[in-house]
């Protein structure tokens, strides 16, 4: 299979890991020689419940035998999706109450966008320096790294950077901003945290100018910091929320959430001001919805901040500078880029899946199912121990 993957398959690199799958379950992946590899990365954030959860599988089963696609986003009511949106306002603050469904992460983003310009009558956007959104022309637009820009230029006008955690950069926010766009946490960054209420002064600041705030929950979202939204333990509420990843238990899926009287913008003055064909998707919100009701019914948002503690405490090294992030969103930052390539690759040899983050190159990626246990937890982080073990004796 992986000599077809690499001829017929679009890449993303020259070199993919290429890991030949046979199925999931749980905690584990398994490869086509029923090789176990112990999961520390969820599909980067996706697979909340982890892989095959039973409530999941049956939710898309149930729905399967009803029926699949049927209309255009926005025209029929189904059931799966009223009941998503339903939930998820039932579970944010107001004013957050009406939620667009789209397929995707980035897809969100660039709604959020439009949303926040066809509210406000402007056009610029401030993100943050070394942000990560999304790879569609709107949400690379607001990246900054500009060997990842250049190729695709020109991108989308008026947009310009704060950096992020830095309150001097807020005179940049004026009358002439529609939005502020960031991440609850920095991803790619290196799962960094806003610090001394950054981001209420954020919100703050925007609110005096007439701009909207809009938080960027695709990672940190649905659980996986010990809230089912990261922006619940920063105290601070957006103009819009955008949710992807996690939401949709292993199925694709996006959202932005906003107020109905913001929301109800993009239905007039044009008619179709945001469309989508499979947003909405009936499978897609019947797991999305049963992914949702199972992290808020059970204990796996209070156990994520307990197995949190768990990794911190197992995965102490000289060769780990630091562990970043909250909950089970956490970034390993070793000494060297050259460190955290060996750790990762090699792991996989072992039986651990790891990854990376984009612009942290020492960063280890750390972001198993809130359901992984304690014992698979203890058991991955040996591994991983193991690894600089050996990479230190070599040295």
């Amino acid at each position: 299979m992986k000599d077809q993957f690499l001829k017929y398959q679009a890449q993303t690199t020259p070199y993919p890991l290429a890991l030949e799958v046979s199925h999931a379950k749980g905690s584990y992946i398994f490869d086509t020689n029923n090789k176990a590899y112990l999961d520390f990365v969820a599909g980067v954030s996706a697979c909340t419940l982890g892989h095959s959860h039973p409530k999941v599988v049956e939710a898309i089963k149930n729905q399967a035998d009803k029926y699949l696609h049927v209309m255009v986003y926005g025209e029929y009511a189904q059931q799966p999706a009223v009941e998503l949106c339903q939930f998820i306002a039932n579970h944010l603050p107001d004013p957050l109450e009406s939620t667009y469904l789209v397929n995707s992460g980035t897809e969100a983003i660039e709604g959020a966008l439009k949303l926040a310009r066809r509210v406000t009558g402007r056009s610029q956007i401030i993100a943050a320096h070394n942000a990560y959104h999304g790879n569609t022309m709107g949400s690379l637009s607001l990246m900054d790294f500009e060997e990842r820009k250049a190729p695709f230029r020109p991108l989308l006008p008026d947009i310009s950077h704060i950096t992020f955690n830095y309150e001097p950069h807020f005179k940049h926010i004026t009358t002439k901003t529609a939005a502020v766009i960031v991440e609850t946490i920095q991803g790619g960054a290196g799962f960094i945290e806003p610090k001394n209420d950054y981001l209420a002064k954020l919100k703050a600041k925007c609110h005096e100018v007439g701009a909207l705030l809009i938080l960027d929950e695709i990672q940190p979202g649905i659980g996986r910091t010990g809230k089912l939204f990261g922006f619940e333990n920063y105290n601070v509420i957006p103009d819009i929320v955008v949710t992807g990843k996690g939401l949709g238990g292993g199925l694709p899926i996006g959202a932005f959430t906003a107020s109905k009287a913001h929301m109800d913008q993009l239905k007039d003055s044009p008619k179709l001001g945001h469309i989508t064909t499979f947003g909405g998707n009936p499978l897609i919100a019947a797991s999305a919805l049963a992914t949702l009701k199972e992290v808020v019914t059970s204990d796996l948002m209070s156990q994520a901040l307990i197995k949190e503690q768990l990794f911190r405490q197992h995965l102490k090294h000289p060769l780990i500078a630091e562990i970043r992030g909250r909950g089970l969103m956490l970034a390993a930052i070793t000494t060297s880029a050259k460190v955290t390539d060996q750790v990762v690759l090699e792991a996989q040899k072992q039986g651990l899946i790891l990854f990376w983050l984009l612009f942290e190159p020492k960063a280890i990626r750390i972001t198993p199912p809130l359901t992984i246990s304690n014992e698979e937890i203890v058991k991955g982080c040996g591994i991983i121990i193991d690894l600089l073990n050996k990479i230190s004796d070599n040295k």
